[in-house]
């Protein structure tokens, strides 16, 4: 894959898993409601996906990338994280909201370890020592976000 293919697929998936990871156990155990979570994962997917995909594009183009490259950059962030964030709202319309975002916990650890794997095997590194890093970072972020969702809906209700 080319560079800066790699560069916005392996940053903005992992930025995406990790934001609509915390987002989704924020709301999920802040509010207790599907339609607010699915709302918020809804923005994510077009918004914050649109402003990634800009911030890439005027990031490569300061490294005076070719046209071509800058627009694979940003065409790659954009579908990246758009198309991966709309996958966490599929648990959202079939299950109970605690057994989505459970669901969507198993999904995004699985997506963070395949990406964690994929790079260290790349760079040759030790396989164990990368992933248990990045997957300890993304529960960290995830028992992060329930306390405060859980610390909001209890002083701000």
């Amino acid at each position: 894959m080319k560079n800066s293919l790699k560069t916005g697929f392996n940053f903005w998936a992992t930025s995406w898993i990790i934001t609509t990871l915390g987002l989704m156990v924020w709301l999920a155990f802040g509010s207790g409601s599907s339609v607010l979570v699915i709302g918020w994962v809804l923005t994510i997917a077009v918004a914050d996906s649109l402003s990634d995909a800009l911030g890439i594009h005027i990031s490569e183009e300061s490294k005076n990338q070719s046209h071509k490259a800058v627009w694979m950059s940003t065409i790659a962030t954009f579908l990246t994280k758009f198309i991966f964030t709309m996958s966490f709202i599929i648990p959202v319309l079939f299950f109970s909201l605690r057994t989505a975002v459970i669901i969507s916990i198993v999904w995004g650890l699985l997506l963070i370890f395949l990406l964690s794997y994929k790079v260290a095997k790349d760079r040759k590194d030790n396989i164990l020592h990368t992933t248990l890093e990045h997957i300890g970072i993304t529960i960290l972020v995830i028992i992060l976000t329930y306390f405060i969702g859980i610390w909001i809906s209890k002083n701000f209700s």
